[in-house]
């Protein structure tokens, strides 16, 4: 048995103090660290319990909304003001998990939960860059048909698990983040990393900073949205791909569009390339192609994961069609 320590933190300030010790980590719900502290993967001498920090969702000057990091994702998805006017990112939640876990896990451990890699996952047998640093990673050349597509490196081809933070990506949210010296913000895009030659790095967070809300500006289209889910079965699996999308039109124009992806990357995926072409221009099966091809244009899958191409490309095209009613 591996001893640690167990805080429960009544403040930010507080808990801020407690996680400020090396080898302490913050405890949300508990979803996804303590199952890796299960498999020996994380380490942790102490433990400082941050689920009874804010949960508040209150409503922002702007229009928008903040919501506080130790928000239940399954309150989140419920929440009126998301279900009326971020649908995809009540949506996102609901495809996530299971109902249970939904119940448990908070949205900043959501946020910062690390890959489901099985090798990653496989303390014994298996090599892992993100696990041990310079190890290698058997990933390349195992087997890989749930790994990334695009912005994976020779170290690690993880994929970021999260649904939510899909949606969090096109809806352009912030990360608030606090330590002692005070608090700043992070686009919700800019937080995770790719891999390059340190994926045992998941995010741009520094030591003793702590995730205290996520924001979202307000949302930047009336029109539909949606978030699309491609898994092996029909609930409790991550994601092979997934699509968050939402669009604005004026007459036969796109005026605004949104759309990242899940399950091809280390992190969520903000097809910005892909929006540039279809924004101004026609809402047609023709736009749609040129837009995926322009956003995978440097993909380069593991053998395995090949088909996760055409399978992102088929799904964008089907959702871009379904909001815009496009029949060309």
């Amino acid at each position: 048995m591996t001893p640690l320590t167990y805080h429960r933190a009544a403040t930010v300030q507080q808990a801020m103090q407690l996680a400020g010790v090396a080898g302490r980590r913050p405890l949300g719900g508990g979803t996804n660290l303590i199952d890796l502290m299960r498999k020996g993967i994380e380490q942790p001498s102490g433990l400082v319990d941050v689920s009874g920090l804010s949960n508040q969702i209150t409503p922002t000057p702007g229009g928008g909304l903040m919501i506080g990091a130790a928000t239940k994702n399954s309150a989140l998805a419920a929440h009126p003001l998301v279900r009326a006017h971020y649908p995809m990112l009540a949506r996102a939640l609901l495809a996530g998990a299971s109902a249970q876990i939904r119940n448990m896990a908070t949205v900043g451990g959501n946020v910062l939960q690390r890959t489901r890699c099985l090798y990653f996952q496989d303390a014994a047998a298996s090599r892992c860059n993100k696990r041990l640093p310079g190890s290698g990673c058997d990933a390349h050349g195992g087997f890989n048909r749930y790994h990334a597509v695009i912005g994976g490196s020779s170290s690690c081809i993880a994929t970021h698990p999260s649904d939510m933070c899909v949606a969090l990506a096109a809806l352009d949210a912030v990360v608030h983040v606090a330590d002692r010296g005070g608090e700043r913000t992070i686009g919700l895009v800019d937080l995770h990393r790719l891999p390059g030659e340190r994926p045992d790095i998941d995010t741009v967070l520094e030591p003793g900073e702590l995730i205290v809300a996520i924001e979202l500006p307000r949302s930047p289209f009336d029109g539909p949205s949606a978030y699309r889910k491609v898994r092996d079965r029909a609930s409790y699996a991550f994601a092979l791909v997934a699509v968050a999308a939402g669009l604005e039109m004026r007459g036969d124009t796109i005026s605004e569009i949104r759309i990242a992806f899940g399950g091809v990357a280390a992190k969520p995926w903000r097809a910005l390339r892909a929006e540039a072409v279809l924004r101004g221009g026609p809402a047609t099966s023709d736009a749609f192609e040129r837009a995926f091809e322009a956003e995978f244009a440097h993909a380069a899958p593991p053998e395995g994961a090949a088909y996760k191409i055409e399978l992102a490309r088929r799904t964008l095209v089907a959702i871009l069609s379904k909001l815009s009613g496009s029949t060309q």
